[in-house]
Formats: C-alpha cells, structure tokens, sequence
C-alpha cells in the first residue's frame, strides 16, 4: 500500500505524478535543487526539499525514513547515479517501510536499430555517452533490488510531451520547426501516462523493465504539420535534416532510429491515456491544456490505470 512517496527530481515527469492523484491520502515529497523551484512543487501538491546532488541534507534523511514507495528521475553523471551515491545507505539501512523503487530512464539506452522494433528484451546499443551512463545506472538499481529484495521497476520514456510542453506551444512562439530525415521515426510519450505508468506499478509494487510510450512512432514533422492543422496554421516549411542548424546533441538524436513497442506495460494491465499524438494533440487541444498550468490530463490518467 503507497503511503508515502519521494521524488528525488520533481521535475516535469514527477509534477505529473503527484499532481494525478492530489484527491488520495498519499503523502508526496520530492526535490529540487534551489529554493527558486519551491513554490511550483506545491502547487503540484510536492512537499519540496532541496537536494544538489552530493549530499542528503537532515530534512531529506527524515522523509527518506518514512517513505514506501521511491521514485528517481535524476540523470547520472561522470561520477555515477548521484541518488545512489548519497542515498544507499539509506535505501538500504534507514528505510524500514520502503517498499517499492521506480527508476526512470529512457529509450536512447537502446541506441540505434535502423527503424526496427525494440522491446524490453532487445539489445541495448546506446550511441551517446548520456546513453551509456543510463545503462550503467539502470544495471546499478536492478542489482540494488537483488541485494535488498525490493521490487524496482526500471520505466524507459520516450519523448516526453504535455501541457506546456508541446508542437503547439512551439509554433505559437515561432520555434517549431520540421525536419526532415528519410526513414526517421521516434515514439512519444504524454506526461499523463508517465504519471498514469507510475501509479500503476507502485500500486502493484511490480518491478521489472517496462517500456513508456506512444503505440504510434512517427516521423517528426508529421507531429508538427499534424498540430498546425488543428490549430488552423500554416505549418512551417520542411528543413532537410543535412542543412539544418542544429546543437550537437539535437542531432544525435537523429542519429538513433527506432520503433519502441509497449506491449509488456499493456500486458501488466496498464490502459494508455493518449496511445498515440494523434489523441493527445486532439485532446490538448479540445480542452485548452496544451498551454499548460493545469493537472486535469494528470488526474484523468488515472481513469484508466
């Protein structure tokens, strides 16, 4: 049973997760790394608490000691999983309700398979250096559920949309932009069933590697000529992938061609919100959430776990 759960990174994904269930008793903590971000963490119903990444301040150590149930959705860096670095002796020694770990990680561990399909199963040929310290981490919390014997469950997320944060609000201020690489897709994944994926594995304390996203990958450009019709736009023109300006780390992305399936999360039972772009923009922008600053997509996700 979830009775208190930590966030350490409450960011996008994590102010998802809390603010989906604001109507449950469940106590929800979580950090960030300035005081700056405080106030947004308690709007999403986050208690806040600051955490740099080297050490467990006294406050963090107490909620730590009453927490059942763990999200991570920090990234590691050249030292490692900084969660792990300050925290395993906590996880391990001062967490006595501590029931279940939910780590959150990302499909780019699979790197490139020329357009093919990739499960859980398939080999993980990560391309990038933020890619290989993924597996590293990933490997890390696994091994640290067979030592303690608790269930953690390694989500991958594909791209990472919502209110806020999406084609819309992209081509409102200017910035959307299509380009275009024969062959080039990649899977998706709307904010609400992250949240909706993370409540219904905790609420099952199931632990394994899941894959988080869309049924639909899509080359880029259609997601954004798609939007613009429904805003009734004109798109903006397509940019061929070769000339295009773009920093070294939006092109590698491009650099990793693939088809992510989620069969084994449907199969857990888990109903997807927004199977595909297609609904979610629909929806967005039905109901006006796609500027963000609201929780309905967050909630209404859980309709369907």
């Amino acid at each position: 049973m979830i009775e208190k759960t930590f966030i350490f990174g409450a960011g996008y994904s994590g102010k998802a997760f809390a603010a989906a269930r604001r109507d449950r008793a469940v106590g929800i903590a979580g950090t960030t790394r300035t005081a700056e971000k405080f106030d947004q963490l308690r709007a999403a119903g986050v208690a806040p608490l600051a955490f740099d990444g080297e050490a467990l301040t006294g406050d963090v150590a107490a909620q730590l000691a009453g927490t059942t149930h763990l999200i991570v959705s920090i990234a590691p860096g050249e030292a490692g999983d900084p969660v792990l670095n300050a925290a395993r002796d906590a996880i391990t020694a001062a967490m006595p309700k501590l029931a279940w770990i939910g780590y959150l990680s990302t499909v780019g561990v699979y790197g490139d398979h020329a357009g093919g399909w990739v499960d859980e199963e398939s080999e993980c040929r990560p391309v990038s250096r933020r890619s290989v310290m993924r597996v590293a981490a990933e490997s890390e919390w696994l091994a640290l559920g067979e030592e303690t014997g608790l269930p953690v469950a390694v989500l991958r997320l594909s791209g990472i949309y919502g209110p806020g944060r999406n084609a819309f609000v992209n081509l409102e201020k200017g910035t959307a932009k299509r380009l275009v690489k024969p062959g080039q897709v990649f899977n998706r994944i709307h904010a609400a069933d992250i949240a909706g994926a993370l409540w219904h594995l905790a609420e099952r304390d199931q632990g394994g590697i899941f894959n988080v996203t869309d049924d639909l990958p899509a080359p880029p450009q259609d997601v954004v000529a798609y939007a613009a019709g429904l805003m009734g736009v004109e798109p903006p023109p397509e940019i061929a992938f070769e000339s295009a300006e773009l920093s070294p780390m939006a092109r590698s992305f491009y650099g990793e061609n693939k088809r992510v399936s989620n069969a084994r999360l449907k199969q857990s039972g888990y109903r997807f919100l927004y199977p595909d772009y297609r609904a979610s923009f629909a929806a967005m922008w039905a109901d006006g959430t796609w500027r963000g600053g609201g929780d309905s997509d967050a909630r209404s996700a859980m309709k369907r776990s």
